[in-house]
C-alpha cells in the first residue's frame, strides 16, 4: 500500500500530526502540488456551486494529510471535527452551506462516520488569497 501524496506545506509546519489514534491536520487550501487552484474571496453575488470544487479540493488535501500518517493496514475511522474557514466579502452569510460541500466529501469517504462536529468561520483573508481553508481532526 503506497502512502498518499502529502500536501506541500506553504510555511514552517507539517501537514498533520498524529498522537495515538488522533490525527490533526493543518489548515489545507485548494492546492495541487503546492499551487493554489482557486482564489477568493467568496462573493455574495456568486452561486455557491461555483465554490464546490475549491471546497472539495481543500477537503481532499486534508484527507491526504491525515492518510499520510496511517500505518499499513490502518484507515481513518471517523472525523471528529471539521473546521471550514471561508474568506468571504462582507455580507456573505452562507458559510455553513459552503461547509456542506466538505461534509458531503467526508460522507462519501467514510459514510456517517465522516460527519462530526463542525465550525464554519468567515474570515477576511486566507493564505495566498485562497477562498477556503479546511482543518480536520480524525481518528484511526
Amino acid at each position: 500500500m503506497s502512502r498518499p501524496s502529502q500536501p506541500v506545506p506553504q510555511g514552517d509546519y507539517i501537514p498533520a500530526r498524529r498522537h495515538g489514534t488522533l490525527i490533526v491536520t493543518s489548515g489545507m487550501t485548494p492546492r495541487r502540488e503546492g499551487v493554489l487552484q482557486f482564489t477568493g474571496p467568496v462573493r455574495c453575488d456568486q452561486p455557491l456551486e461555483d465554490h464546490r470544487a475549491a471546497v472539495r479540493l481543500a477537503c481532499e488535501n486534508a484527507l491526504a494529510a491525515a492518510r499520510g500518517l496511517l500505518a499499513e493496514g490502518e484507515s481513518l475511522t471517523a472525523i471528529l471535527s471539521l473546521t471550514v474557514y471561508v474568506a468571504a466579502e462582507p455580507g456573505f452569510e452562507a458559510h455553513s452551506k459552503l461547509a456542506d460541500f466538505a461534509s458531503a466529501r467526508l460522507r462519501e469517504e467514510l459514510g456517517p462516520a465522516g460527519i462530526g462536529a463542525r465550525a464554519a468561520v468567515g474570515v477576511a483573508t486566507l493564505p495566498g488569497n485562497a477562498p477556503v481553508e479546511i482543518q480536520l481532526i480524525a481518528t484511526v
